[in-house]
Parts: C-alpha cells; sequence; structure tokens
C-alpha cells in the first residue's frame, strides 16, 4: 500500500490481506533472525508468504527464532518443496508431517521437480496433507532440458487443484531459467497462454524473480497478479511495480 501522505490520483487498488490475488511470495535462502526482522521492519505488510527455500530449514540454526518473528507478523511460512521431496524419496512421508506439527507450520508445498513421482501419488500427498495444512503444489521441472508440453501442465494443475490444494505453483526456480521460462529467462508465454485458458488465473502462483518477468505479468494480467520466489530485497521494488510506480509500469494503470 502507498503511504497515505503521498496523494497521487489513479494509484492502482491493491487488494487487501490475507489476499486470495496479489500475492508476494517471498523466499527465504538463510536470512539470519537480525535480517528478518529488518526485512519485516520494511516489507512485512506486502509480503503474504515466506518459503524457506528448498531444504535450507534444516540447516538453519536459528530456525525456531527465525519461525517465531515470522509467526508474529502473521505471515505464514512454509518450507521449500526440495525438503517434502528429500523425505519422500527417502520413504519418510510420516516423518515429514511430524516436522511439520512440530515446528507449528500451516502450509506445505508438494512438488516433483527434483525425483519422479506419478501424478496419482501426488496428488495422494497432496490430499493427505490437505486435511490438516494449506497446500501448495508445484508443478513443473527443475531439469531445464524437460520441456512439459502445455496438456500435462493443465491436466496436472486440474488434477492437484482438485486434490486440495490452496495454489498451485508454476515451477521457475529461483534463477527463473527453466518451467515457465526458458533458459535465457524468456517468458514461454505461449504455455502460459494456453494455461491460462482451462485454469483459473487466482489459483496459479507464478515464479517470477526477475524484474523483466514480473513486468511482463503484470502487463498482461494486472498489478494483483500472484507471484513468487522474490528476494527479500526486492519486494518493495516489486511493490512499486504493482502500483506503477517505477518506470517499467509507469504508463500502465494511468
Amino acid at each position: 500500500m502507498i503511504n497515505p501522505e503521498f496523494k497521487l490520483n489513479n494509484i492502482p487498488e491493491r487488494s487487501v490481506k490475507p489476499r486470495q490475488n496479489g500475492i508476494t511470495m517471498v523466499m527465504d535462502k538463510g536470512l539470519s533472525t537480525r535480517q528478518a526482522e529488518d526485512f519485516l521492519e520494511v516489507s512485512a505488510d506486502k509480503t503474504d508468504i515466506i518459503k524457506l527455500g528448498f531444504g535450507t530449514s534444516s540447516v538453519t540454526p536459528t530456525l525456531v527464532e527465525k519461525l517465531k518473528i515470522y509467526r508474529d507478523a502473521n505471515i505464514p511460512v512454509y518450507f521449500g518443496g526440495t525438503l517434502f521431496e528429500a523425505y519422500v524419496i527417502r520413504g519418510q512421508f510420516d516423518d515429514y508431517k511430524r516436522l511439520l506439527d512440530k515446528y507449528k507450520i500451516t502450509h506445505t508445498e508438494v512438488s516433483d521437480g527434483s525425483i519422479e513421482i506419478n501424478q496419482e501419488e501426488k496428488c495422494e500427498y497432496i490430499r493427505s496433507l490437505a486435511k490438516d495444512f494449506t497446500v501448495l503444489s508445484e508443478v513443473g521441472s527443475k531439469d531445464a532440458e524437460k520441456i512439459i508440453p502445455p496438456y500435462k501442465w493443465i491436466a496436472m494443475m486440474k488434477a492437484e487443484i482438485e486434490a486440495g490444494a490452496w495454489k498451485v505453483i508454476a515451477e521457475a526456480r529461483e534463477s527463473g531459467t527453466v518451467g515457465i521460462f526458458r533458459n535465457s529467462g524468456e517468458v514461454r508465454s505461449g504455455l502460459i497462454e494456453e494455461i491460462l485458458q482451462h485454469i483459473p488465473l487466482d489459483t496459479i502462483l507464478w515464479e517470477a524473480p526477475q524484474k523483466v518477468q514480473q513486468v511482463w505479468f503484470m502487463s498482461l494480467y494486472g498489478h494483483n497478479v500472484n507471484l513468487g520466489n522474490i528476494a527479500p530485497n526486492e519486494v518493495i521494488p516489486l511493490e512499486t511495480l504493482r502500483l506503477g510506480l517505477r518506470g517499467d509500469t509507469f504508463d500502465q494503470w494511468l
């Protein structure tokens, strides 16, 4: 939200937390507790959900303290999908659920970007977790050489939403060079257009770590599009893009 002292006309209206659209998902790849506090000081009202990227939560020495900091700010936190996959491939799914309970985690990600899980098995994990947690389900591979055709993206997203996923995440990694993007970072626009013919826009969280990718989504789908894998120091710059207060979107909503 724009500070009330800055009285500007024609600023687009942002959705209000807790949001169903206009979500900003932030990736914490190892912030210290002090860095987390500093980040929240300026970005808490602009951050909807925080992902502790890949397996970083397992090697964070101040995990309990940091989770409390985020919890006190009323921002849900979830462990990266790679951690889920690490437990599943070792046959430790029940251990993973106990881990979520131990740390009072309310949201969780189900993904298969690094391991092979058939669709029915993945949906079964979603159904199981959705009984007790808010599930984000990631679609797409972390392997840049693995190109999934649009009809498979659509079928997987539909199945995972029906299984109980709150949002489906369109994979791009923290680099923004796989999944919905080519290895150059260019958007696979035909794929996205085809997906949106079948899947509601507000149901999808697009991983878009690069500014040019964020601008592309906003130019086509508006300032309240769901975006994820945002670096902590990019949250305020992203909000200015959403509000037309940065050159890249300056003319968008005038």
